[in-house]
């Protein structure tokens, strides 16, 4: 079963290594696990529902809690310490667009507020309720999974906006397709939530970030529905899909998808490249980026990252065998590890191996094959439930992305990286914090930092933390002239920083947009744009 309070599957645990405590001890500090709330006291705390009956809709205190917060750390905070600020009043599981209709319309009557949900994995608030007087109601879109219909000429598949992604690629793989899109959270998100946050998979250099796999789609707004057919190419206005992807769920609910499909790939392979430092590796990515090879996915860890990466793996023996090797070709400790995956038919994958292994020399890459690269692959959707272990030992861990151009890219890691090492300072708190560039593009590249800290004695005192560590990156990524968000969506936790990007034209038109589709302001309200009494992210109630 699924957790209330944590990552994935209870029946599922990533333990670290008989080492990883006392690498955390050595770079964090020692932990004390938190005391975190039990289901039953959680349960006992939910206040009575406010919505009228009606039969599509639980009250039930279990799917409410279920569906009160999503896979962010204040969410986390608030969930185990069971201080959580507001639940939803009911959740709706709608079968059909037309019971989608109905709930829009049930809403409008009765001055209910809507929360479109998906997969629960929104890491910067999405699917929270707000605290305030208007009931709100969930509505849970799991039950719009189906394929609708697969067209093998054209290569476009429409689905139910409910499907995670697991059953999308089973149905697909079925008749020889994939969509290809990968994100971290792949076991549990679901199509709709990819478009509504313009997410961008593991293996986006080959098969495109979300965007270039959307064709099309129903979205059923407040006034009415939009259309948005597959058109493979219009010069007929603005493109209205742009609309919907980043929407969030602010302009109605998307009820089915149209996806670009490829066919699956003959050969996939993944392999490991060591470099002496990270410029290094960063210069030779970014030549294989612009040479356009056809690679799948180039991912370059910093040197402290390569160097968690290593010390938390476990295999002692095999990771003390390739130190002695990369010692031999002059790979030291500051040494930058770069994952490398080719997507293609047989030939094509060996023809892209020689050609990015040939840049890689230049730049003093090692080769050490297929073996870290197929580990990466075997456990690159467990990595999350690493999560539930480092919290239960007494540490949070959280993660932040943005995108700049290649000019700027060591500039803008290294502020993020500073200003969460100084955050805590008066505290006395040390951060462990590193980093990777995860999706690589011709002109730039995203960054996407990790950062761990202890947990305090009090949930409030862990949050104001947190709030401490969030504001500074999110003010150095702005000062640095970054994207506040390159794949997980803006949600409230980026919302005050929306504004830098868009200025102050470009955020009236998204008012604007929200207003026309939805006057009566009954869609996930406060998300995407700053509410105007605040935002959700304090703990207590």
């Amino acid at each position: 079963m699924r957790r209330w309070n944590g990552w994935g599957d209870d029946t599922i645990n990533y333990p670290l290594p008989p080492n990883g405590a006392k690498f955390l001890e050595e770079h964090v500090g020692a932990a004390t696990p938190p005391q975190d709330a039990t289901l039953e006291q959680v349960l006992s705390s939910i206040p009575p529902s406010r919505l009228p009956a009606h039969p599509l809709i639980s009250a039930e205190p279990i799917d409410r809690l279920r569906h009160a917060r999503g896979q962010s750390l204040p969410d986390w905070v608030a969930l185990r310490s069971g201080q959580i600020p507001a639940f939803p009043d009911g959740v709706a599981f709608p079968n059909t667009p037309d019971e989608v209709l109905a709930l829009i319309r049930y809403a409008k009557d009765t001055g209910v507020r809507l929360i479109p949900y998906g997969g629960g994995t929104s890491v910067v608030g999405h699917i929270n309720p707000l605290p305030g007087d208007p009931p709100v109601l969930t509505v849970n879109l799991g039950r719009l999974n189906q394929l609708l219909s697969l067209d093998e000429i054209s290569h476009l598949a429409t689905f139910g906006a409910g499907v995670p992604g697991p059953e999308l690629e089973a149905h697909l793989r079925a008749r020889g397709f994939t969509l290809g899109h990968f994100p971290q959270s792949f076991e549990y998100s679901t199509l709709g939530g990819w478009v509504v946050t313009r997410s961008s998979g593991q293996q986006s250099l080959w098969y495109g970030r979300i965007e270039n796999l959307f064709a099309g789609g129903t979205l059923i707004s407040p006034i009415g529905t939009l259309h948005l057919p597959p058109h493979p190419a219009s010069a007929a206005g603005p493109d209205l899909r742009q609309l919907v992807l980043g929407s969030e769920g602010r302009l109605g609910i998307l009820t089915d998808v149209t996806v670009r499909v490829s066919p699956l790939p003959e050969r996939e392979v993944f392999y490991a490249i060591f470099f002496p430092d990270f410029t290094s590796g960063e210069t030779a990515v970014r030549q294989m980026a612009q040479a356009r090879l056809p690679l799948s996915m180039l991912r370059l860890s910093s040197a402290t990252e390569t160097a968690t990466t290593l010390a938390l793996a476990g295999h002692e023996t095999l990771i003390g065998t390739l130190e002695r090797l990369l010692q031999i070709r002059h790979i030291g400790p500051e040494k930058s590890l770069l994952l490398l995956g080719i997507t293609g038919s047989e030939r094509l994958v060996k023809a892209t191996r020689k050609s990015a292994l040939a840049i890689a020399r230049e730049y003093g890459g090692v080769f050490v094959g297929q073996r870290f690269g197929e580990q990466w692959r075997k456990n690159r959707f467990r990595a999350p439930y690493l999560r539930n272990t480092l919290w239960e030992m007494g540490y949070a861990v959280d993660t932040l992305e943005t995108a700049v151009s290649w000019h700027n890219v060591q500039p803008t890691m290294h502020a993020i990286e500073n200003s969460l090492q100084q955050a805590l300072q008066s505290e006395g708190e040390h951060i462990h914090v590193f980093t990777h560039l995860s999706h690589i593009y011709t002109h730039g590249a995203s960054i996407y930092t990790t950062f761990l800290f202890r947990l305090a004695d009090q949930p409030e005192h862990t949050l104001a933390r947190w709030q401490k560590l969030k504001t500074a990156a999110s003010e150095a990524i702005v000062a640095q002239g970054g994207t506040i968000s390159h794949q997980h969506g803006v949600g409230t936790d980026h919302a005050p920083w929306l504004a830098a990007e868009k200025g102050p034209l470009g955020m009236a038109v998204l008012q604007d947009v929200c207003h026309r589709f939805d006057p009566e302001g009954i869609m996930n309200p406060g998300k995407l744009l700053v509410p105007e009494s605040g935002g959700n992210n304090n703990v207590a109630a």
